[in-house]
Protein backbone atom coordinates (compact mmCIF):
# COMPACT_ATOMS: atom_id res chain seq x y z
CA UNK A 1 0.00 0.00 0.00
CA UNK A 2 1.46 3.35 -1.01
CA UNK A 3 1.67 6.18 1.52
CA UNK A 4 -0.83 8.24 -0.51
CA UNK A 5 -3.38 5.42 -0.52
CA UNK A 6 -2.78 4.86 3.21
CA UNK A 7 -3.40 8.54 3.96
CA UNK A 8 -6.60 8.57 1.89
CA UNK A 9 -7.77 5.42 3.70
CA UNK A 10 -7.23 7.08 7.09
CA UNK A 11 -9.23 10.13 5.98
CA UNK A 12 -12.05 7.84 4.82
CA UNK A 13 -12.05 5.90 8.09
CA UNK A 14 -12.10 9.12 10.10
CA UNK A 15 -15.13 10.38 8.20
CA UNK A 16 -16.81 7.00 8.48
CA UNK A 17 -16.20 6.55 12.21
CA UNK A 18 -16.71 10.15 13.37
CA UNK A 19 -19.49 10.62 15.94
CA UNK A 20 -22.86 11.08 14.26
CA UNK A 21 -24.12 13.64 16.78
CA UNK A 22 -22.34 16.82 17.74
CA UNK A 23 -20.22 16.49 20.87
CA UNK A 24 -19.29 19.45 23.11
CA UNK A 25 -16.25 21.15 21.63
CA UNK A 26 -14.50 24.50 21.40
CA UNK A 27 -12.04 26.14 19.00
CA UNK A 28 -8.95 27.89 20.35
CA UNK A 29 -6.27 29.88 18.54
CA UNK A 30 -3.04 31.73 19.24
CA UNK A 31 -2.87 33.26 15.79
CA UNK A 32 -0.30 30.73 14.64
CA UNK A 33 -1.87 27.57 16.07
CA UNK A 34 -5.52 26.59 15.58
CA UNK A 35 -6.98 23.72 17.58
CA UNK A 36 -10.30 22.04 18.36
CA UNK A 37 -10.85 20.57 21.82
CA UNK A 38 -13.50 18.01 22.76
CA UNK A 39 -14.96 18.82 26.17
CA UNK A 40 -15.78 16.35 28.95
CA UNK A 41 -19.49 15.61 29.31
CA UNK A 42 -20.92 12.59 31.15
CA UNK A 43 -23.82 12.32 28.69
CA UNK A 44 -22.56 13.63 25.32
CA UNK A 45 -18.78 13.67 25.57
CA UNK A 46 -16.63 12.29 22.76
CA UNK A 47 -14.92 9.96 25.25
CA UNK A 48 -16.93 8.33 28.05
CA UNK A 49 -14.69 5.35 28.80
CA UNK A 50 -13.16 4.67 32.22
CA UNK A 51 -9.48 4.43 31.31
CA UNK A 52 -8.41 7.99 30.51
CA UNK A 53 -8.92 11.41 32.08
CA UNK A 54 -11.83 12.83 30.09
CA UNK A 55 -10.38 16.34 29.80
CA UNK A 56 -7.74 17.73 27.45
CA UNK A 57 -8.73 15.79 24.31
CA UNK A 58 -7.46 17.56 21.17
CA UNK A 59 -9.47 16.77 18.05
CA UNK A 60 -7.04 18.62 15.80
CA UNK A 61 -4.12 21.02 16.09
CA UNK A 62 -2.77 22.83 13.04
CA UNK A 63 0.49 24.75 12.81
CA UNK A 64 2.40 25.91 9.74
CA UNK A 65 0.43 23.66 7.38
CA UNK A 66 0.75 20.52 9.52
CA UNK A 67 -1.78 18.71 11.71
CA UNK A 68 -0.44 16.93 14.81
CA UNK A 69 -3.43 15.14 16.38
CA UNK A 70 -6.46 13.25 15.14
CA UNK A 71 -8.17 9.88 14.95
CA UNK A 72 -5.64 7.03 14.94
CA UNK A 73 -8.06 4.09 15.44
CA UNK A 74 -10.57 2.52 13.04
CA UNK A 75 -13.61 1.85 15.23
CA UNK A 76 -15.17 4.69 17.19
CA UNK A 77 -17.46 4.26 20.18
CA UNK A 78 -17.49 6.68 23.15
CA UNK A 79 -17.29 3.73 25.57
CA UNK A 80 -14.32 1.91 23.99
CA UNK A 81 -11.32 2.17 26.33
CA UNK A 82 -8.92 3.65 23.77
CA UNK A 83 -11.26 5.35 21.29
CA UNK A 84 -9.73 8.62 22.37
CA UNK A 85 -7.53 11.33 20.87
CA UNK A 86 -4.27 12.71 22.19
CA UNK A 87 -2.66 14.13 24.17
CA UNK A 88 -4.77 12.28 26.72
CA UNK A 89 -3.67 11.29 30.24
CA UNK A 90 -4.28 8.20 32.37
CA UNK A 91 -4.02 7.99 36.15
CA UNK A 92 -3.39 4.69 37.88
CA UNK A 93 -6.36 3.20 39.72
CA UNK A 94 -6.56 3.80 43.47
CA UNK A 95 -8.10 1.34 45.93
CA UNK A 96 -9.13 -1.46 43.57
CA UNK A 97 -7.17 -4.16 45.38
CA UNK A 98 -8.45 -3.06 48.79
CA UNK A 99 -12.16 -3.67 48.13
CA UNK A 100 -14.34 -6.71 47.54
CA UNK A 101 -16.57 -7.08 44.46
CA UNK A 102 -19.30 -4.47 44.70
CA UNK A 103 -16.92 -2.02 46.37
CA UNK A 104 -15.63 1.13 44.75
CA UNK A 105 -12.28 2.57 43.66
CA UNK A 106 -10.96 5.80 42.15
CA UNK A 107 -9.82 6.85 38.69
CA UNK A 108 -8.85 10.53 38.68
CA UNK A 109 -10.48 12.42 35.82
CA UNK A 110 -13.24 9.79 35.59
CA UNK A 111 -14.71 9.33 39.07
CA UNK A 112 -15.62 6.57 41.52
CA UNK A 113 -15.96 3.20 39.78
CA UNK A 114 -17.37 -0.16 40.89
CA UNK A 115 -15.29 -3.32 41.17
CA UNK A 116 -17.63 -5.88 39.57
CA UNK A 117 -15.82 -9.17 40.34
CA UNK A 118 -12.59 -10.73 41.57
CA UNK A 119 -10.69 -10.27 38.30
CA UNK A 120 -7.52 -8.13 38.46
CA UNK A 121 -7.90 -4.53 37.41
CA UNK A 122 -7.56 -3.94 33.67
CA UNK A 123 -7.38 -0.53 32.05
CA UNK A 124 -8.79 -2.16 28.90
CA UNK A 125 -12.10 -2.83 30.64
CA UNK A 126 -15.17 -0.60 31.05
CA UNK A 127 -16.21 -0.28 34.72
CA UNK A 128 -19.54 1.00 36.07
CA UNK A 129 -19.29 4.65 37.09
CA UNK A 130 -20.96 5.12 40.48
CA UNK A 131 -19.99 8.77 41.02
CA UNK A 132 -18.75 10.76 37.97
CA UNK A 133 -18.23 13.98 39.91
CA UNK A 134 -18.93 17.33 38.26
CA UNK A 135 -17.13 19.08 35.43
CA UNK A 136 -16.93 22.84 35.00
CA UNK A 137 -15.46 24.44 31.88
CA UNK A 138 -14.11 27.99 31.81
CA UNK A 139 -12.56 29.94 28.97
CA UNK A 140 -9.11 31.39 29.63
CA UNK A 141 -6.84 33.38 27.29
CA UNK A 142 -5.88 31.04 24.46
CA UNK A 143 -7.53 27.98 25.94
CA UNK A 144 -9.74 26.20 28.45
CA UNK A 145 -9.70 25.51 32.18
CA UNK A 146 -11.25 22.19 33.21
CA UNK A 147 -12.35 21.72 36.82
CA UNK A 148 -13.35 18.24 38.01
CA UNK A 149 -14.83 18.11 41.52
CA UNK A 150 -15.44 14.77 43.23
CA UNK A 151 -16.94 14.22 46.67
CA UNK A 152 -17.16 10.68 48.06
CA UNK A 153 -16.83 8.82 51.36
CA UNK A 154 -13.13 7.96 50.96
CA UNK A 155 -11.77 10.03 48.10
CA UNK A 156 -12.60 13.65 47.35
CA UNK A 157 -10.68 16.14 45.25
CA UNK A 158 -10.64 19.20 43.04
CA UNK A 159 -8.64 18.63 39.86
CA UNK A 160 -7.86 21.68 37.74
CA UNK A 161 -6.31 21.42 34.29
CA UNK A 162 -5.51 24.34 32.01
CA UNK A 163 -4.84 23.70 28.33
CA UNK A 164 -3.84 26.81 26.43
CA UNK A 165 -1.76 28.06 23.51
CA UNK A 166 1.10 30.43 24.18
CA UNK A 167 0.71 33.77 22.36
CA UNK A 168 3.17 34.20 19.51
CA UNK A 169 4.79 30.80 20.05
CA UNK A 170 4.18 27.39 18.45
CA UNK A 171 3.48 25.74 21.81
CA UNK A 172 0.71 24.34 23.96
CA UNK A 173 0.82 24.20 27.76
CA UNK A 174 -1.08 21.74 29.96
CA UNK A 175 -0.85 22.72 33.62
CA UNK A 176 -2.38 20.69 36.45
CA UNK A 177 -3.26 21.30 40.09
CA UNK A 178 -4.66 18.40 42.12
CA UNK A 179 -6.13 19.15 45.56
CA UNK A 180 -6.76 16.18 47.85
CA UNK A 181 -9.91 17.12 49.79
CA UNK A 182 -10.68 13.63 51.08
CA UNK A 183 -9.75 11.73 54.22
CA UNK A 184 -7.32 9.29 52.60
CA UNK A 185 -3.90 9.90 51.02
CA UNK A 186 -3.71 9.68 47.25
CA UNK A 187 -0.62 8.16 45.68
CA UNK A 188 -0.49 6.94 42.09
CA UNK A 189 1.07 7.65 38.67
CA UNK A 190 -0.08 9.53 35.61
CA UNK A 191 1.23 9.46 32.05
CA UNK A 192 0.42 11.23 28.83
CA UNK A 193 -0.33 8.83 25.98
CA UNK A 194 0.20 11.65 23.41
CA UNK A 195 -1.28 9.70 20.42
CA UNK A 196 0.33 11.92 17.75
CA UNK A 197 -1.00 11.71 14.21
CA UNK A 198 1.34 13.85 12.12
CA UNK A 199 -0.27 14.64 8.76
CA UNK A 200 -1.81 11.14 8.71
CA UNK A 201 1.59 9.65 7.85
CA UNK A 202 1.76 5.87 8.43
CA UNK A 203 4.15 4.74 11.15
CA UNK A 204 7.43 3.56 9.72
CA UNK A 205 10.56 4.91 8.08
CA UNK A 206 10.68 8.64 8.57
CA UNK A 207 9.53 8.49 12.20
CA UNK A 208 11.99 8.84 15.07
CA UNK A 209 11.68 9.45 18.82
CA UNK A 210 14.56 11.31 20.44
CA UNK A 211 15.55 11.49 24.13
CA UNK A 212 18.25 13.42 26.05
CA UNK A 213 19.70 10.06 27.15
CA UNK A 214 20.47 6.75 25.48
CA UNK A 215 17.47 4.46 26.07
CA UNK A 216 18.03 0.84 26.98
CA UNK A 217 15.28 -1.65 26.24
CA UNK A 218 14.30 -3.89 29.15
CA UNK A 219 12.09 -6.85 28.29
CA UNK A 220 9.28 -7.03 25.74
CA UNK A 221 10.41 -6.24 22.22
CA UNK A 222 10.22 -4.19 19.08
CA UNK A 223 10.07 -7.11 16.61
CA UNK A 224 12.25 -5.98 13.71
CA UNK A 225 10.39 -2.68 13.30
CA UNK A 226 12.23 -0.37 15.71
CA UNK A 227 15.83 -0.16 16.83
CA UNK A 228 17.84 2.03 19.21
CA UNK A 229 20.47 4.30 17.66
CA UNK A 230 22.37 6.51 20.08
CA UNK A 231 19.65 8.48 21.91
CA UNK A 232 16.86 7.72 19.45
CA UNK A 233 14.31 5.11 18.49
CA UNK A 234 14.16 4.79 14.71
CA UNK A 235 11.89 2.75 12.45
CA UNK A 236 13.48 0.26 10.10
CA UNK A 237 10.32 -0.29 8.06
CA UNK A 238 6.62 0.50 8.04
CA UNK A 239 4.77 -1.09 10.93
CA UNK A 240 2.17 -3.73 10.10
CA UNK A 241 -0.96 -4.47 12.08
CA UNK A 242 0.44 -7.78 13.35
CA UNK A 243 3.72 -6.26 14.59
CA UNK A 244 4.24 -5.93 18.34
CA UNK A 245 6.02 -2.71 19.22
CA UNK A 246 5.95 -2.25 22.97
CA UNK A 247 8.36 -1.81 25.85
CA UNK A 248 7.14 -1.39 29.42
CA UNK A 249 10.13 0.68 30.52
CA UNK A 250 12.90 2.18 28.44
CA UNK A 251 15.73 2.56 30.95
CA UNK A 252 18.50 5.13 30.78
CA UNK A 253 16.81 8.15 32.35
CA UNK A 254 17.75 9.65 35.69
CA UNK A 255 15.98 11.44 38.53
CA UNK A 256 16.00 14.91 36.98
CA UNK A 257 13.10 16.52 35.14
CA UNK A 258 15.60 17.31 32.36
CA UNK A 259 15.23 13.69 31.19
CA UNK A 260 11.51 14.28 30.57
CA UNK A 261 12.31 15.80 27.18
CA UNK A 262 10.97 13.84 24.23
CA UNK A 263 10.91 14.68 20.53
CA UNK A 264 8.67 12.91 18.02
CA UNK A 265 9.68 13.66 14.44
CA UNK A 266 8.53 12.64 10.99
CA UNK A 267 11.09 13.55 8.35
CA UNK A 268 8.72 12.68 5.48
CA UNK A 269 6.12 15.13 6.76
CA UNK A 270 8.80 17.63 7.78
CA UNK A 271 7.22 18.13 11.20
CA UNK A 272 7.79 17.27 14.83
CA UNK A 273 6.88 17.99 18.42
CA UNK A 274 8.82 18.30 21.67
CA UNK A 275 7.26 17.30 25.01
CA UNK A 276 8.77 18.45 28.32
CA UNK A 277 7.62 18.38 31.95
CA UNK A 278 8.73 19.94 35.23
CA UNK A 279 8.62 16.55 37.02
CA UNK A 280 11.07 13.63 36.69
CA UNK A 281 10.19 10.41 34.93
CA UNK A 282 8.93 7.55 37.08
CA UNK A 283 8.70 5.20 34.10
CA UNK A 284 8.95 5.48 30.32
CA UNK A 285 6.91 3.04 28.27
CA UNK A 286 6.77 2.94 24.48
CA UNK A 287 4.07 1.64 22.14
CA UNK A 288 3.12 2.19 18.55
CA UNK A 289 0.58 1.02 15.99
CA UNK A 290 0.54 1.51 12.20
CA UNK A 291 -1.03 4.94 12.77
CA UNK A 292 0.53 6.47 15.91
CA UNK A 293 3.88 6.59 17.74
CA UNK A 294 3.51 6.79 21.53
CA UNK A 295 6.20 7.29 24.14
CA UNK A 296 4.37 7.09 27.48
CA UNK A 297 6.16 9.21 30.12
CA UNK A 298 4.97 8.48 33.69
CA UNK A 299 5.36 10.70 36.74
CA UNK A 300 4.51 10.00 40.39
CA UNK A 301 1.54 11.72 42.06
CA UNK A 302 1.31 12.04 45.84
CA UNK A 303 -0.98 14.22 47.98
CA UNK A 304 -1.88 13.74 51.62
CA UNK A 305 -5.31 14.93 52.82
CA UNK A 306 -5.37 18.72 52.53
CA UNK A 307 -2.32 18.84 50.23
CA UNK A 308 -2.03 19.73 46.56
CA UNK A 309 0.21 18.42 43.78
CA UNK A 310 1.15 20.41 40.67
CA UNK A 311 2.82 19.63 37.35
CA UNK A 312 3.07 21.13 33.87
CA UNK A 313 3.62 19.65 30.42
CA UNK A 314 4.74 21.72 27.44
CA UNK A 315 4.29 20.79 23.77
CA UNK A 316 6.41 22.64 21.21
CA UNK A 317 5.58 22.16 17.53
CA UNK A 318 8.01 22.61 14.66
Amino acid sequence: MTRLVFALLIVFLVSLQAPQTEVPQVKISSGIINAILYLPDNERGYYRGTRFDRSGIVASLEYNGHNYFGQWFEKYDPLIHDAVLGPVEEFGQIGYNEVEPGGTFLKIGVGILEKPDIQPYSNFRLYPVKNPGKWKIRKIPGGIKYIHTLSDKDYSYTYEKKLYLSPGKPEMIISHVFYNRGRRPIETTVYNHIFPVIDNQPVGQGYSVIFPFKPAEKGDGFDDVVTIRENSLVYLRDQKQEDRVYCRDLKGYGNSSSDYDIRIENSLAGAGMRITCNRPLARLAFWSSPTTVCPEPFINIKAEPGEKFEWEIKFEFY
